[in-house]
């Protein structure tokens, strides 16, 4: 237990470095966050999927190594928060990244679209030096 506690708390400690590194010192009121229209697009998405009863239920949002930029957006439902994720809520919406993704994706605003040019989600990220043409995959 005690090894955990540690393990935590030095994991903590490297997470606040990194992310006053990456952010010229803001500090701990980094986040991910979610656009009006994309809250109310995930709220109707979980009640068609059936999941919006269960309070454990949650987006789930992520980078992996892909796309023609180098990086891609995933989002998902999950009902399971692993140890190193980190845990968000804006909006009320409960949003969760691993902690790999959360460097990419701090302080990004989850948006949807649904004009002509486009219908979807896509992520507002400030850490991303270019973005395809697609709007899916990025770089830093």
């Amino acid at each position: 237990m005690v090894e955990t506690q540690t393990s935590n708390t030095i994991s903590n400690a490297v997470l606040a470095d990194t992310q006053n590194l990456l952010l010229g010192g803001r500090g701990a009121d980094n986040s991910i966050y979610i656009s009006d229209k994309a809250k109310n697009k995930v709220i109707n998405l979980m009640q068609e999927s059936g999941v919006s009863d269960d309070a454990s239920y949650f987006l789930r949002v992520g980078v992996v190594g892909g796309g023609c930029s180098g990086l891609s957006y995933k989002m998902d439902f999950d009902n399971e928060v692993k140890p190193m994720d980190q845990v968000f809520e804006d909006k009320g919406v409960k949003i969760v990244c691993d902690l790999k993704s959360f460097l990419y994706l701090v302080n990004t605003e989850l948006e949807f679209s649904d004009g002509l040019n486009g219908k979807g989600f896509y992520f507002d990220n400030p850490n991303a030096s270019r973005s395809c043409g697609c709007g899916e995959s990025f770089a830093v």
